[in-house]
């Protein structure tokens, strides 16, 4: 996987490199922000939005289905881990990422079962879901 870094620019809006491209992030005025990108977490439904519209097109491609296209809507919402019913961990919050699929093309229902299934495999969605480990570095000024 290619390196991304990440800068902060002018109060909270950030300067985004990942290979060759450049994009943005931001918060909306009333959190401080300068409201000129997307924030961070609109970033992360619009990553996982895209992942499932691409894994679905590849794997309709590959058996030649005729999937014309996908329109992926995605809302999220955060409760305490106590009070959400199907959790029964010990987490201080978990997170509801609600899903609405579109699928467009002359499919038939068992083609649309399957994309579905399909689409709760993409690896976005897969890093969200599986145990995700993060080993941090504090890099001292002059080393960067």
């Amino acid at each position: 996987m290619a390196r991304t870094t990440v800068q902060l620019e002018d109060g909270y809006r950030t300067t985004i490199q990942s290979r060759h491209h450049t994009y943005h992030a931001d918060e909306p005025i009333n959190a401080g922000g300068t409201d000129t990108a997307p924030t961070p977490s609109e970033m992360l439904m619009g990553a996982l939005g895209s992942c499932i519209a691409i894994t679905l097109k590849m794997y309709a491609e590959r058996k030649k289905w005729p999937l014309e296209n996908v329109e992926v809507s995605l809302d999220y919402e955060r409760f305490n881990g106590k009070d959400y019913e199907a959790y029964g961990g010990d987490a201080l919050y978990v997170h509801e990422i609600r899903e609405s699929i579109k699928l467009y093309g002359p499919l038939d229902e068992k083609q649309r079962e399957r994309l579905l299934d399909i689409a709760t495999k993409c690896p976005v969605r897969r890093i969200i879901a599986l145990p995700t480990f993060f080993i941090e570095e504090l890099v001292a000024e002059d080393e960067a």
